[in-house]
């Protein structure tokens, strides 16, 4: 049976819009790094690279040559984890200068890929697709544990509000948050989604 993370996956993609904890596993990831303006024209090129390594995943598995544990799956969505620069935390004000933010895209892999696998096609999208940022796509596991999330309807710089409520959240919960980090997963695809509808889940580790 076809694994479908809106519907088997509701905790961790689909949370309500308010805030609430969650604690989260490991997960296999591919990730990139980058730094700059979301709104910049090179960003778009990170989101493809990555989107082509995993649905290289998705189309090169041949008929009875799949990896133990396989089952047929619908690709994951774009995750972003989100900072400043070191220079622009020595005068943080509150105010955030996109220009200054430091990101970390990923989109989750199945269970059943693994370090070999995953280089495996790596290595066939640099053939079939060859970008310059490949050489910059890296597989990992990552474990988020104790975190506070909720879904934030609407445009992205309407964000701080959802994270007051959040932070408000944690505190009554007697949790903090761990650091300035954020992660943000997109549902939906601003190039087809009006801004006010558009779905992002907010997380923050907590402790």
């Amino acid at each position: 049976m076809k694994h479908e993370w809106r519907k088997k996956e509701k905790t961790v993609y689909l949370p309500k819009s308010k805030p609430e904890v969650i604690d989260l596993p490991a997960f296999k990831f591919f990730t990139i790094e980058g730094e700059g303006n979301p709104n910049g024209e090179n960003f778009t090129d990170y989101i493809q690279v990555l989107y082509s390594v995993s649905y290289a995943v998705k189309m090169n598995l041949k008929k009875g040559e799949e990896p133990p544990g396989y089952v047929d799956y619908t690709v994951y969505p774009l995750e972003g984890v989100w900072d400043i620069n070191d220079e622009a935390k020595v005068t943080f004000d509150g105010t955030i200068n996109k220009d200054d933010l430091v990101f970390k895209l990923m989109i989750r892999q199945p269970d059943f890929v693994d370090e070999s696998f995953a280089q495996q096609m790596i290595e066939l999208t640099k053939k079939k697709k060859p970008h310059d940022l490949l050489d910059k796509v890296k597989f990992e596991t990552i474990e988020e544990g104790k975190c506070v999330q909720m879904l934030h309807l609407g445009s992205y710089d309407d964000e701080p509000e959802s994270f007051r409520q959040m932070k408000e959240f944690a505190l009554n919960e007697g949790l903090k948050r761990k650091s300035m980090t954020h992660r943000e997963i997109y549902l939906t695809d601003t190039r087809r989604t009006p801004v006010e509808k558009l779905k992002t889940v907010l997380r923050f580790q907590a402790e």
